[in-house]
């Protein structure tokens, strides 16, 4: 299945014109006619307002059922690892869904401050370092 047959048919489906889908969505009518024939490939978010201009579910556009299709099996923990049982299982079953509802602008932040707080902890690993070696002398 190609994207852009399938943006056609579901407009067609639902009835609506390229400039219904225009004045829903704010994307120029040339662009979006260059979509559905196969000139241009859009990004995400522009798949997301056309779906939302359709009144469908984004995953319509990717799939050809009439139900939902059935979501992905939770990924089985190794054994013998952090978060295989317990407790740490059920945390780490927290943080998946939380991040996966995350998103990306929040995710790049939050691997931002991670980043400052292990750069923060080197330097003062080594400030502790040059403490005890003087310490010693």
């Amino acid at each position: 299945m190609v994207i852009a047959e399938r943006l056609k048919s579901l407009r067609l489906y639902r009835r609506l014109s390229q400039g219904d889908i225009e004045k829903r969505t704010g994307l120029l009518r040339c662009y979006i006619s260059r979509v559905e024939n196969g000139h241009s490939i859009p990004v995400i978010e522009t798949l997301e307002k056309m779906a939302r201009a359709m009144d469908i579910p984004l995953y319509a556009l990717f799939y050809d059922g009439e139900e939902p299709p059935k979501r992905a099996p939770k990924p089985k923990p190794l054994p013998g690892g952090w978060g295989s049982s317990g407790r740490d299982a059920q945390v780490l079953a927290k943080f998946r869904e939380f991040l996966s509802r995350t998103s990306d602008a929040d995710i790049n932040f939050l691997l931002f401050i991670a980043q400052k707080m292990v750069q923060k902890k080197k330097v003062q690993e080594r400030i502790g370092k040059k403490t005890s070696i003087k310490e010693s002398i």
